[in-house]
């Protein structure tokens, strides 16, 4: 009986163990190029003290933590928070008419790992929902058109994640082994009748 629990035990560690989960994608000392409607021109950035300058798209994650923005956009309706753990938070600015809205981030090489997916987390705030687009391993796309903001502050976030880290195979295999190993010794020992 006690050889049969163990081999149960060994069958769903192994059978669990290629299994992973999304991890959370670290944006510490990440640079981020952004664009608002497909122009450089539309997003302003933190490390510019969003002025209105060449460049200024371009900003790296704030790494005090302090609760500001890396972006607005350059008619103020939206500011874009980043934060390390990777939690994208974007803020309406006040009454935000309808419209196409759309922004495009872009990490570049500057990633840890490379994007697999973002998952919208909260959107209560807002009416309609945004439409979320992972472009590439390092750029994502968000379409706000569909959003009602309502009257007054409001905001939705999303969490980037990357590809879970790889199980090493080896260790499936050989508690795989040890499992058939177990399970061999007990059919071996196991009277007859």
């Amino acid at each position: 009986m006690k050889t049969r629990r163990m081999l149960e035990t060994l069958a769903v560690v192994a059978l669990t163990a290629g299994q992973a989960q999304a991890a959370v994608l670290p944006l510490q000392h990440t640079t981020i190029s952004a664009t608002y409607n497909g122009s450089a021109d539309g997003m302003l950035g933190l490390d510019q003290q969003f002025a209105p300058v060449p460049g200024s798209n371009v900003t790296a994650i704030d790494p005090t933590g302090a609760g500001g923005v890396e972006f607005l956009s350059a008619d103020f309706l939206f500011g874009i928070d980043f934060a390390e753990d990777g939690l994208m938070t974007v803020y309406n600015n006040g009454p935000v008419q309808a419209g196409a809205y759309s922004m495009r981030f872009d990490f570049g090489a500057s990633l840890g790992a490379p994007l697999t997916r973002f998952t919208l987390l909260d959107s209560a705030a807002t009416g309609g929902l945004p439409v979320l687009n992972l472009i590439d391993g390092h750029t994502i796309g968000l379409d706000l058109s569909a959003l009602d903001w309502g009257s007054g502050f409001s905001s939705f976030s999303a969490r980037l994640e990357a590809a879970p880290s790889p199980v090493p195979e080896p260790a499936s295999a050989t508690l795989m082994l040890a499992g058939l190993a177990a399970f061999a010794l007990m059919r071996r020992r196991a009277p007859t009748a």
